[in-house]
């Protein structure tokens, strides 16, 4: 089984890991169950983190590692292990559609209550239609692109490395399940206040008279917030993937919120602003520094979202404009419906292609009829939906396949749907709520379809490179997408009711739910922000100029990701605090490696075994904070092991993060002399 090419009459015909004429288990109820399984978990755990670190990372390598292993106790083949991870991986995709536009219904007031059996439906429809747009777009393409030799698809290479890799013995997966194991214990424990989760006090400097009322004199101090970093397996996990460079950048946004904005905002007219909370000692000045930074720095930061946004889309225009002509083209070979015989390249048929695209189009059509309540306008929407859902996708899928979907920016994708569709709407006369619900109706399809259709091709150039069965792994996909649709309303609503019961007991009670402090959300926030602003009239111009003019400064400074920034902004500084922790991390173990003067070799074990172990801390912690955001749910009491918390015990788990993600990748990098082992991150 070689990676070669064979000439069939006069075509160059490429030859996978597994042969076209070899006839092995692919599809079978085992692969099948633990994918589906993988979709539903690995989706749930990115939910969580997208809805409070606004990222999600990819599901490819888990879904690759844990496949494996199951497998492997099995004795199933390596197109099973293929099959299993494909339908795993297509979970985190749905989830990043739902995060980054359902909870807008809430935020922009569409939804007054989020967890109802309408909503429910309402959001199952849009993310079963989104999915099954995204994956027969795809089936369309897929032929052309994953043949195509200028895209290297990075992170398709190196999970089908994983695969070949599991056959001669390693998989990592003692990793993986290891730190899923320590991120669960380390949340648990934070539950049961063991030790305090963050750590913030007010830092004054000095006091002055600003003014006076019927109640006396108005003061303000000079100061600002002091906060540790939060003490989450998860958020430092991201920051070990993304690396410390990126991890400072957005680190970068905590510290000119809380460090610049906050404070002065706070002292010119804090007290003006938020007369109810006039301070009287440090912690309603931290109580008062808060109110500013939600009230006015989330905006402004929003703006710079804006144009970041804007700006990622122009630096990439040449690979979109090079995909949307080559989608048009693809299209017009896959029209031809000609048959394939070779196993390996049989995609659905183009007959059943057309119907999936003809039935999720009407679906979307008595969606939008149903938010806006205008034929004429549902109908519109439903045209822009398809058209831009077909270029989208195929932008997706092509940005995959040089980037890969870890970079792939979805947001920006949705963003640049959301404003078209919403100026349609103002242009119909489609106004206030009806005319909100109609735009995030289609730019909720539309992100969901996007972001199926890059990891579904993704997965597919995995299966080309290893010789799995097109057509399968898209039925398993459809499959998978229909569970998820059907299931990730479920967890949004554990967050969100879990996070407004925390609020109701918390001290100081605090607003929770989704665009808090907890859940912050920030995509779903500018997407409910933006359609509010432009079809309901209620955008807060000053700030979020303030905001967009900051984000061209961040751009003629030569930012590497002004989003980056913008976002780290918008989250809180205990979130960003640890997302940098986690790139400090990853930066030691970089100089660790050089030290020792490691070879290639022993770099992409340390590189492999740091992710694996990161993404463990990150499944584990979201999954246990799911479970503990349904005991707050349904209100069950929890003990406390301190009433108090030390912060002291805190810098203990600091520590024991530490050695699990600097330590034990370095203390694995094995010897000099053994071959090098496929890469996680290309």
């Amino acid at each position: 089984m070689a990676d070669v090419k064979t000439t069939e009459g006069a075509h160059l015909r490429y030859r996978p890991y597994v042969p076209a004429e070899t006839d092995i288990k692919e599809f079978t109820m085992r692969a099948l169950l633990i994918g589906l399984v993988m979709s539903v978990v690995l989706g749930a755990a990115n939910a969580y983190l997208g809805l409070k670190a606004g990222m999600t990372i990819a599901a490819t390598y888990p879904a690759a590692v844990i496949g494996m292993a199951l497998l492997r106790v099995m004795k199933g083949s390596i197109l099973e292990e293929n099959f299993a991870r494909t339908v795993g991986s297509i979970g985190e995709s749905v989830a990043a559609g739902a995060i980054f536009t359902l909870p807008a219904f809430f935020i922009a007031g569409i939804w007054p209550e989020f967890a109802t059996t309408r909503h429910y439906l309402e959001s199952a429809a849009i993310m079963t239609a989104g999915g099954v747009l995204g994956i027969m777009f795809v089936a369309l393409l897929r032929r052309v692109m994953v043949e195509d030799v200028e895209l290297p698809f990075p992170e398709s290479v190196a999970a089908s490395e994983i695969h070949k890799a599991g056959r001669s013995g390693g998989t990592g997966a003692k990793f993986l399940f290891g730190a899923m194991g320590a991120g669960a214990v380390i949340q648990a424990l934070g539950q049961f206040k063991f030790f305090a989760t963050t750590w913030e006090k007010w830092i004054g400097f000095s006091k002055s008279v600003i003014g006076l009322k019927a109640t006396g004199e108005v003061t303000a101090q000079s100061g600002m917030v002091l906060s540790s970093p939060g003490v989450s397996p998860a958020y430092i996990g991201v920051g070990y993937i993304i690396g410390p460079k990126l991890a400072s950048l957005n680190f970068s946004g905590g510290l000119l919120a809380w460090g610049l904005f906050v404070p002065i905002l706070t002292y010119f007219i804090g007290p003006t602003l938020f007369p109810e909370s006039a301070p009287t000692d440090d912690g309603t000045w931290v109580a008062m520094a808060t109110n500013v930074w939600r009230y006015i720095v989330r905006p402004i930061a929003i703006g710079g979202m804006l144009v970041s946004a804007g700006f990622t889309l122009f630096r990439m225009r040449k690979s979109l404009i090079t995909g949307i002509k080559r989608s048009i083209g693809d299209v017009k070979k896959a029209a031809t419906g000609e048959h394939v015989s070779i196993r390996t390249e049989q995609d659905l048929s183009f007959k059943w292609i057309m119907v999936g695209i003809g039935a999720a189009a009407i679906a979307t059509f008595f969606i939008y009829n149903y938010f806006a309540g205008d034929v004429a306008a549902a109908l519109v929407a439903t045209v822009v939906m398809i058209v831009a859902g077909f270029f989208f996708a195929a932008v997706s899928g092509y940005l995959v396949g040089i980037i890969g979907s870890s970079n792939n920016p979805i947001s920006g994708l949705t963003l640049s749907t959301l404003l078209v569709a919403a100026l349609l709407m103002v242009a119909l006369g489609m106004k206030g709520q009806a005319g909100v619900a109609a735009v995030l109706g289609v730019a909720a399809v539309v992100c969901v379809a996007a972001a199926v259709a890059g990891e579904m091709l993704q997965d597919l150039k995995v299966g080309h490179i290893l010789g799995g069965t097109p057509w399968k792994m898209q039925i398993g996909d459809l499959l998978g997408i229909a569970l998820a649709a059907s299931v990730m309303f479920l967890p949004l609503i554990v967050l969100h009711e879990g996070d407004v019961a925390a609020g109701k007991m918390a001290t100081p009670p605090y607003e929770g739910g989704f665009g808090s402090r907890a859940l912050s959300a920030p995509q779903a926030s500018l997407m409910a922000l933006l359609s509010q602003g432009i079809v309901g009239g209620q955008m807060a111009w000053p700030l979020i100029i303030v905001g967009m003019l900051m984000g061209f400064g961040f751009i003629l400074m030569q930012v590497k990701s002004p989003m980056l920034v913008c976002v780290g902004m918008y989250l809180p500084l205990e979130t960003t605090f640890a997302i940098f922790l986690g790139g400090l991390f990853k930066g030691i173990v970089e100089r660790m490696s050089a030290k020792r003067e490691h070879n290639a070799a022993q770099k992409a074990r340390v590189e492999n075994n740091g992710v694996l172990l990161a993404a463990g801390l990150i499944a584990g912690e979201a999954l246990i904070g799911l479970l503990f955001a349904a005991l707050a749910f349904w209100e069950v009491p929890l003990f406390a092991i301190f009433a108090e918390p030390s912060f002291i015990v805190s810098l203990v788990i600091f520590a024991i993060i530490a050695y699990i993600l600097i330590q034990i990748p370095v203390k694995n990098a094995g010897r000099a002399d053994e071959p090098a082992p496929p890469s996680a991150v290309m």
